[in-house]
This record gives C-alpha cells, sequence and structure tokens, in this order.
C-alpha cells in the first residue's frame, strides 16, 4: 500500500467527487448564522430554519433587536433552538462592535480573532474555525469527527485533540484559502457516501491508500 499524507487525500477526493463550491449560502450573514445552527444537527434542519427567518437572514439589525424567545421559536427546526438563539444573539453583539462589517473582521490578525470568536458563549473550535475559513477568509483546516474518522481509517497520523490534528495536516497543504474550503467540504461528502460509520469500501475513492479498506479487502479474500 502506498504511504500517503493529507494532500494526496485530498487530491483523491476532489478528483472523485468534484469541486463542493462551500459553504451553500446567498449571503455572509447566512453563513454565519449556518455555522451555528449545524451544530449537532443535519443540514435539512438548518435550510428550514432558515427558510423560516426569511429576509430577515440577511438582517443583523433585526437579529440584535429580535427577542431571544421569538429568535428560538423562528429557528425551531434546527434542534436545540433556546441554545442556539443565545449563541446566535451573543454572536450578534460580538458581531456589533464591528457594524456588522465582515471587511472589517477580516482585517483582525487570525489568532486574535480566532480568540475573539472562542470567547463568544457557544462558540467552540469548529464552529469559530469555519467562520475563519468561510467567511472571515482567514485559513484554518476544520478538524471535526469527519476528518478524525477518515484520515484514523486511512492511517495517517491522528494526535487526540482538533487542534493537534489542525496544525498537523496545515503543515502539509498549501496555504490556500479555497483548498481549505474544499477539503472541508469534500470531507463531509465522503463521510456521508462512502465513510460512514459502517464504511462503503468497495467503490472508495481512497481505497488505495486507505489502510482500513485494505485490511477489509484483504479479510474477504482470505
Amino acid at each position: 500500500m502506498e504511504n500517503p499524507n493529507y494532500l494526496e487525500v485530498y487530491h483523491k477526493l476532489y478528483k472523485y467527487y468534484g469541486p463542493q463550491a462551500w459553504w451553500p449560502a446567498s449571503s455572509t450573514l447566512e453563513m454565519l448564522l449556518g455555522s451555528i445552527l449545524v451544530q449537532r444537527t443535519n443540514w435539512r434542519n438548518v435550510e428550514k430554519a432558515l427558510d423560516r427567518l426569511e429576509e430577515n437572514v440577511h438582517d443583523a439589525n433585526y437579529l440584535y433587536q429580535i427577542e431571544e424567545r421569538e429568535l428560538a421559536e423562528k429557528i425551531r427546526p434546527s434542534g436545540f433552538y433556546r441554545i442556539k438563539a443565545a449563541r446566535i444573539k451573543a454572536f450578534i453583539a460580538w458581531f456589533r462592535n464591528y457594524n456588522y462589517d465582515v471587511s472589517l473582521v477580516q482585517e483582525i490578525p487570525y489568532n486574535k480573532l480566532r480568540a475573539e470568536l472562542l470567547s463568544i458563549k457557544g462558540i467552540g473550535e469548529e464552529t469559530a474555525d469555519v467562520m475563519l475559513l468561510y467567511a472571515f477568509e482567514k485559513q484554518a483546516f476544520i478538524a471535526d469527527q469527519y476528518a478524525f474518522r477518515i484520515f484514523n481509517r486511512i492511517g495517517l497520523e491522528i494526535p487526540s485533540t482538533y487542534r493537534s490534528l489542525q496544525k498537523i495536516v496545515e503543515k502539509d497543504i498549501p496555504n490556500d484559502n479555497q483548498l481549505y474550503q474544499e477539503y472541508h467540504a469534500l470531507l463531509v461528502e465522503h463521510a456521508k457516501v462512502h465513510c460512514k460509520v459502517k464504511p462503503i469500501c468497495n467503490t472508495c475513492p481512497v481505497q488505495s491508500i486507505c489502510e482500513f479498506g485494505w485490511k477489509k479487502e484483504e479479510s474477504f479474500r482470505g
């Protein structure tokens, strides 16, 4: 079996699935809201919640002024809606410090901005990095559960923490914002199509470099 690296995995996934064009949103604010709403649910439920907000999904002042209880009811389809309403309100209060101006936020250095996002109640590392990557044009590998699952099965070096895996991957791939965006989307797609909890290995695009896939194939042959 070949000795793979993180960039090789990216190229194999990209060749198979093609460009994903993530994050699905018609405005940056909608993207930011989606990154909070998607916590502990699937994207179909996020879409239902965003639809209930209608055009207000693009209006930061509306989200700042609306009562938290009313917001919670509007985003009910996303699940954990009271918690998520509080998180959205906390995020919008922070965003208001920058006049809801994405370009102002983009001027903040990466480390300072990441620290600010993590200081917002309910914004963890994954959500912060999604915001950094898709809204604020900062390169950040999103070391989510799909990345851990896929890389672990392939047999790549997997540390125990989110930040450790992120740093290892970032050393191995070019500092390119579009590549980072595509990589996250490709890993999510691969986890849904092939590398599920119960994986489908026979048509997997990375089977030739996957330790798990090779062991499964050898077991089948034996």
